[in-house]
């Protein structure tokens, strides 16, 4: 009798340990689940109050043309004839020739609106991200120009190599429903 109840005890145990372990595995894959619908995804920014301007987006980024471009934030920029994201500072003659362009690629177009007022537009395809521009409208003009990491084009990596290199700590984990980090009108005089 106490050989039959010992087998119906681990009869017992064996079946109820086995609905456990079951239970337990189908409430750890819905928690699972459930944790990684809950959580949000987030993606890379650059932060504009923060970014020097160092140039290693351009030669940090794992793809070959970087994901990060200067853009423009048409609300504070001055329309200027000298342009100092567009034009070298100290050029020889203050002159708008290309020997005066900054921009390593010609990213930057120049586009006349009426006399003393220029447009200046951003060609992304031609953008390395090298911040030459963003650094020469911060220092000389009024910061109409920074960079952003541009997300069609990112690939998003865990590790990101230029979040790595950046010595300002400027690149920063958004979340994606929120990417982009913009640079802050003062509206007060």
């Amino acid at each position: 009798m106490t050989r039959k109840n010992n087998n119906v005890n681990r009869r017992k145990f064996l079946r109820e340990g086995l609905w456990a372990g079951c239970l337990a595995g189908l409430a750890a894959t819905g928690g699972a689940i459930y944790g990684k619908k809950s959580r949000k995804e987030m993606v890379w920014q650059i932060d504009p109050d923060v970014c020097t301007s160092c140039g290693n987006c351009a030669t940090y980024c794992v793809l070959e043309k970087s994901a990060v471009k200067c853009v423009q934030l048409y609300a504070i920029c001055g329309y200027c004839d000298l342009c100092f994201g567009y034009l070298v500072p100290e050029p020889r003659e203050i002159n708008t020739g290309a020997e005066n362009e900054l921009c390593p690629t010609g990213a930057i177009q120049r586009n006349f609106i009426e006399d003393p007022y220029y447009e200046y537009n951003i060609d992304e395809e031609l953008c390395i991200g090298c911040a030459k521009c963003v650094k020469a409208c911060a220092v000389f003009g009024n910061g109409s120009l920074f960079l952003q990491v541009r997300h069609d084009r990112c690939l998003n990596c865990n590790e990101c190599s230029i979040a790595a290199a950046c010595p300002s700590g400027a690149f920063k984990r958004v979340p994606a429903d929120k990417p982009y980090l913009l640079r802050e009108v003062n509206t007060k005089e």
